[in-house]
């Protein structure tokens, strides 16, 4: 999901405040507690914020500069600023003793939400070695110290303990690198949620227009066909017209079919989830599939021992089919179709136990780019061969009916792997999922 331009303007504004807090925080524990010995270090911090929030501030409002300037790096080096300069205000006020050292935890929040990839983790280790070399400097004597004066160190705070720094910086390490590995794996469940969301909400629209296509078509196909009977009453004693007539009847015949069919696409399938044996799936698809589904194309199987799970058995087969078919529409000069079957177990982050059935290829692949689009309804990039863009869509969308979701990994010579994934099956969810699924298609 690409970010908004918002999302890096919210944190310009809100620096502003973050700015002004700096200035009242220390001008107070300065001239009114007397806590700071010297706020001038911690002025000119406050100072450099400011400078540097005003430049983010101007390219913002610049639309030309903002299009080169994108969100996602300009998130980055603000964060990249703000934790440079938190390390500094923290040792100019005395960082191994600063309880203030805990707000690192907010960047690492704010960069697992809108970060991608490893990017978070290497932020967390820049700042560890950061608040690391600032804590080694203090106690070897290479960096000169800025202790606070608390009224309970009356005679100056007392050396700085091995023990006691060791144990501060694996704590504040640990809590960085568990902050940033919270916050991506949240992020990445609601966009993933988001996406199956958007997805449902296109096939809803998309069955809506078929829906009312379909009927459009019904009312005046019907009176064409009785008009056209009448026509080929009158016309009985003409064997020529009368064979046009029936012609033009298997026609709207088609075309009939065709209505209908149209109206049983836009109408859920109905799903009943029941212990399923996602094994004996696969060994069925391999059935209709027959054993040399191409030319040059050998099928393989690892189907280990995995348990039941909840969906059903015959829409398991129907995504499978699929996805099989485009394997191997995706291996034109051969190659192999692989199907494999596994519980991911504690692997899983939505759902411990899960059962994974893996289909994959050794076909030309999907580029990077085309991987967040190929689930969408209408994309495709076998529209020369007749492909129409709703099967892979389909597919997500009844897996997601089962409680379950649809995964690819990809790289353009070597072949796609789509996997599917099912919860295990639990009797008394899996009988009060199927009442709720059998409710909502009733109303």
């Amino acid at each position: 999901m690409k970010l908004p331009p918002e999302a890096a303007r919210w944190l310009v504004a809100l620096r502003w405040i973050a700015c002004l807090g700096v200035i009242a925080v220390t001008a107070v524990s300065a001239w009114v507690l007397e806590v700071v010995v010297n706020p001038w270090p911690l002025f000119g911090v406050a100072l450099g914020m400011l400078a540097y929030n005003a430049v983010f501030n101007w390219v913002h409002r610049q639309a030309g500069l903002w299009d080169a300037f994108q969100t996602e790096r300009s998130i980055l080096i603000q964060i990249l600023l703000d934790c440079l300069a938190l390390t500094l205000l923290l040792y100019f006020a005395d960082l191994p003793r600063n309880p203030f050292l805990i707000y690192f935890v907010f960047h690492m929040l704010i960069a697992g939400m809108y970060l991608r990839g490893a990017i978070p983790y290497v932020l967390a280790g820049i700042v560890s070695a950061m608040v690391g070399f600032v804590m080694w400097g203090e106690y070897s004597g290479w960096l000169p110290a800025f202790p606070l004066r608390l009224p309970s160190y009356p005679q100056g705070p007392p050396p700085l303990d091995e023990l006691h720094l060791l144990g501060l910086f694996a704590a504040f390490c640990t809590a960085l690198f568990i902050t940033a590995y919270f916050s991506v794996s949240i992020r990445r469940y609601v966009d993933r949620a988001h996406a199956m969301l958007r997805q449902k909400e296109k096939m809803v629209g998309i069955g809506q227009l078929v829906a009312g296509f379909a009927h459009q078509i019904a009312n005046p196909l019907d009176g064409l066909q009785n008009g056209l009977r009448r026509i080929g009453e009158a016309v009985k004693g003409d064997g020529r017209l009368s064979q046009y007539v029936r012609l033009m009847a298997e026609a709207l015949e088609r075309i009939e079919r065709t209505a209908k069919r149209a109206q049983a696409f836009a109408q859920p399938h109905g799903i009943t989830l029941q212990p399923t044996d996602v094994n004996a799936a696969v060994e069925s698809t391999l059935a209709v599939l027959g054993s040399s589904p191409g030319p040059g194309i050998r099928i393989e199987t690892d189907l280990r021992e995995v348990p039941l799970v909840e969906g059903d058995p015959y829409t398991l087969q129907e995504v499978l089919f699929n996805l099989c078919t485009n394997a191997v529409a995706a291996m034109p000069q051969g190659g192999t179709l692989t199907l494999r079957t596994r519980t991911l177990g504690h692997r899983d982050d939505d759902q411990l136990n899960s059962v994974a059935i893996e289909v994959s290829d050794t076909g030309v692949g999907i580029p990077r780019s085309e991987l967040e689009k190929i689930f969408e309804p209408f994309y495709t990039t076998r529209a020369d061969a007749g492909g129409t863009g709703l099967g892979l869509s389909l597919c997500r969308m009844l897996i997601s009916e089962m409680g379950g979701r649809i995964e690819v990994r990809s790289a353009l010579g070597h072949g796609s792997t789509f996997t599917v994934v099912l919860n295990p099956y639990r009797p008394q969810k899996a009988e009060s999922s199927a009442a709720f699924i059998g409710t909502a298609r009733g109303s």
